[in-house]
């Protein structure tokens, strides 16, 4: 226990125009929970697909379990004892369970698949840690937890002895978080070397042991967890020390703006009324499966109503779709950044421009270029979009550089509702505090701003007004500054008494 089982050094990588490692170190040993940090940007992913195999490095040394490697195949990476759970699940979900975790190295027999072997072994390991899966279980029927579970499983199959883990709890409730600490204890206890990056800073107090600090590209140090502060990392993460994780502003309320009454939508949406007013922020609460995405969706048009009204300053407006919403000035920044409110392999220039072409084009349906890029020009400066310019690929941008780009592309329309749908999540501290000084310069313009989170700390430290949702409906609402976490948590736990 505690070898060295990873040993990187002077560690570069370069892309065009960008680069993400300049001679990072990086060390691992068996039996510990290394917290791999830094902001989005920071070079963490990178370099860990480079001690997976999924990317080549430009310079340095890299040795696992003693032995140096050159440049690694995913396949020799593996074969080395290291796997990687990535945020965005790699699982074939029309598969069953054993048969994802046997994907590619499948036991045969003289004619046909070794199925029921595959199936018993699968099974074993998943009684190893306890995980009450049915190997015969399609994955796409299973919680994204019990996904998880699985990857965890089939890392422990190929006999992983290094296990990087990038996100897990991101879509995790806290039942299913203590579930998966559990079983990074029992793997940590088998002398497993575990990478953990994760932005929720709060959860590391829980299972880690060292941690790695990253920053532009490069290494800034390491430290045990236990002889450090959470302000201590957080200062060398950023580069700076943040006072305020929660910056709140304070303004007079104003008008009503926006009215929702009597919405429904689908089984998750059931006679919703609420309203929101200039100078203040309303914040949605409620545990996960609660209804708060699919009333924003129905909000906005993406899911249809069964019935509902909207009013914006006074006046009904109708909307049947999201391009009736948008040209209301109603506008939401999705969940899903990626699937649901970016174009990925588009660029910068093309995810600003194309929700406003009506505002760029001349009358004869022309894109105008001065237009377009006073357009795109503002929205950089005026969020701080960090890239070097704004034909590079949305999809190669960090995760808070998305979310602004979402949100740039609607306040080029000076929208009057701005919908927020877990606005920070897998996105790092600094850019964290950008995105609410963002909503607070929304709310001090008179803007309705609306945003749902997962994060009671977030919800309390940036909401004038929280509103608790469960099980499709509103069961409370309350002032950010004068209620509890556990005053939230009951009615967010208020179900529906069903006979």
């Amino acid at each position: 226990m505690n070898e060295v089982i990873v040993s990187m050094e002077n560690i570069s990588k370069s892309f065009p125009g960008v680069k993400a490692l300049d001679n990072v170190k990086f060390e691992l040993r068996s039996g510990e929970v290394m917290a791999l940090l830094g902001e989005n940007g920071a070079g963490k992913s990178t370099l860990m697909k480079i001690l997976s195999g999924v990317y080549t490095r430009d310079g340095g040394t890299m040795k696992i379990f003693g032995k140096e490697y050159d440049d690694l195949t995913p396949r020799q990476a593996q074969e080395a004892g290291v796997a990687i759970i990535h945020q965005e699940l790699n699982m074939c979900k029309h598969l069953s369970v054993a048969e994802n975790m046997f994907l590619g190295r499948e036991l045969r027999g003289r004619v046909v698949l070794k199925n029921a072997q595959m199936e018993e072994e699968a099974r074993e390991i998943l009684e190893d840690l306890k995980i009450d899966i049915d190997p015969k279980q399609t994955v796409g029927e299973l919680a994204v937890s019990k996904q998880q579970m699985v990857e965890i499983a089939k890392a422990l199959s190929i006999n992983a002895k290094i296990l990087i883990m990038d996100e897990p709890t991101s879509a995790l409730t806290a039942k299913e978080i203590e579930e998966l600490f559990r079983i990074i204890g029992k793997l940590k206890a088998d002398g497993c070397g575990i990478v953990y990056i994760s932005h929720r800073l709060e959860e590391l107090q829980h299972i880690v042991d060292r941690v790695t600090v990253m920053r532009d590209g490069q290494y800034i140090t390491d430290m045990n967890f236990a002889d450090t502060t959470m302000d201590q990392i957080i200062s060398n993460m950023v580069g700076r020390e943040i006072k305020d994780k929660f910056p709140r502003v304070n303004c007079k309320k104003g008008k009503k703006i926006f009215e929702v009454k009597n919405l429904n939508a689908g089984k998750m949406v059931k006679n919703i009324n609420f309203s929101a007013y200039e100078g203040e922020i309303i914040g949605f609460a409620g545990l996960m499966g609660a209804g708060r995405t699919e009333t924003t969706r129905a909000i906005f048009g993406v899911d249809a109503k069964e019935s509902g009204e909207f009013y914006l300053d006074g006046k009904e407006i109708r909307i049947q779709c999201p391009m009736d919403a948008i040209k209301a000035g109603v506008v939401l920044a999705p969940e899903d950044r990626k699937k649901d409110g970016l174009c990925t392999k588009l660029s910068i220039r093309d995810n600003l421009t194309l929700p406003n072409l009506d505002l760029v084009c001349n009358k004869a349906h022309v894109v105008v270029s001065k237009k377009e890029k006073e357009l795109c020009d503002k929205a950089v400066k005026d969020l701080t979009i960090k890239t070097p310019n704004v034909e590079i690929d949305a999809g190669n941008l960090s995760g808070g550089n998305q979310q602004k780009v979402v949100v740039g592309k609607w306040l080029a329309r000076n929208s009057r509702v701005v919908i927020f749908d877990e606005p920070t999540r897998g996105i790092d501290v600094g850019a964290k505090v950008e995105i609410y000084h963002l909503m607070n310069e929304l709310k001090k313009q008179g803007i309705a701003v609306i945003f749902v989170s997962s994060e009671m700390p977030e919800v309390m430290g940036i909401a004038d007004r929280i509103i608790v949702m469960c099980d499709g409906r509103i069961t409370g609402e309350v002032q950010a500054l004068e209620t509890t976490q556990n005053e939230i948590l009951t009615l967010a736990t208020s179900f529906e008494k069903k006979q």
